[in-house]
């Protein structure tokens, strides 16, 4: 029993019309689920993916009117977006420049070149050369992005932590991730980056951790991330991961039914949010894949409620 990689990754926006123009006119990402927060259903939960959205290629928010996110430790501090090749980062080195957006320098971090940037909102965000690994996605056609330069999927998730030991614990002994090498992290190379991988490993199966004792805690807030999701092949598996917890009595949700992914959440010690997610039954379980993310759409326990959902839901274009 093998978590395979990263799932997905939810945050924040304060500014959800703003959010759709970034992620879809200037990433070239597919909005393939325009919902609502299960648990919030004033609130969006968009879902911005490849043209199908594949187990590991979404980046989703939640449309929470917040103000913006304190930076510090306890969080989740940076996603990568994978492309591959050199060519590719250049491409978007010149992209994001013609769209405005301020973006550091390709640089080589951790043994792959990097490329740096922030969303509207301060969404910290890097795009990643993974050498072509990991599973190919599904180009949309539609995308301002050329097909050969779109995002690939997710890649490693930086997270801060003041102190390692305990969630290393967790990550090892409960996820069965693990350690595999080291670097100085980018923003102050005092403090220590410490990449563990799942599965078959590769850029796509990476979570990094940064020990920061010295840096205040964060508070969640718009530009800042919620939670992220790890992904496990189906619900047998599924099942053996919320026995498991249970088991070495980490406190968890217990079996959340998503209805486009089953979901288990808890927070490790240092109190970063965790999901462990199926890769089924998908986003096509409820839209033609042609027409996926165009309309509003609800799992069946909150149809009954359709009219007044959608009437406290802004448009966003």
């Amino acid at each position: 029993m093998q978590l395979t990689g990263i799932h997905h990754l939810t945050a924040v926006s304060a500014d959800i019309r703003g959010n759709h123009r970034f992620y879809t006119g200037v990433l070239g990402m597919r909005l393939v689920k325009r919902s609502v927060n299960q648990d919030d259903v004033s609130a969006y939960h968009l879902f911005y993916a490849d043209a199908v959205g594949s187990p590991g290629t979404d980046l989703t928010f939640f449309d929470w009117p917040m103000p913006r996110e304190t930076r510090g430790t306890h969080a989740i501090t940076r996603t990568y977006l994978r492309v591959t090749g050199a060519a590719s980062l250049e491409w978007w080195a010149r992209h994001l420049a013609g769209q405005g957006v301020q973006a550091g320098a390709v640089e080589e971090r951790d043994g792959r070149l990097t490329l740096d940037f922030e969303d509207p909102e301060g969404q910290r965000l890097s795009l990643v050369d993974d050498g072509g690994a990991g599973d190919a996605p599904t180009p949309w056609d539609r995308s301002p992005v050329p097909a050969e330069h779109q995002v690939r999927g997710l890649g490693p998730i930086m997270m801060s932590v003041p102190s390692l030991r305990t969630t290393d614990m967790v990550l090892t002994q409960a996820m069965d991730f693990r350690p595999v090498r080291q670097y100085a992290h980018p923003d102050n190379r005092r403090h220590t980056v410490h990449v563990y991988e799942m599965g078959a490993g590769g850029s796509h199966a990476e979570l990094h951790v940064a020990v920061q004792p010295d840096l205040r805690p964060g508070k969640l807030g718009a530009g800042g991330v919620h939670h992220v999701a790890f992904r496990t092949p189906n619900d047998e598996e599924y099942h053996g991961w919320a026995q498991r917890l249970t088991e070495m009595g980490i406190r968890n949700s217990g079996e959340v039914d998503r209805y486009y992914f089953r979901s288990l959440y808890f927070r490790e010690p240092n109190g970063i949010l965790f999901e462990i997610a199926t890769d089924g039954p998908g986003f096509a379980v409820d839209e033609n894949p042609a027409t996926l993310g165009e309309s509003v759409v609800l799992p069946p326990f909150l149809e009954p409620r359709r009219e007044a959902i959608v009437a406290g839901l802004k448009p966003i274009g």
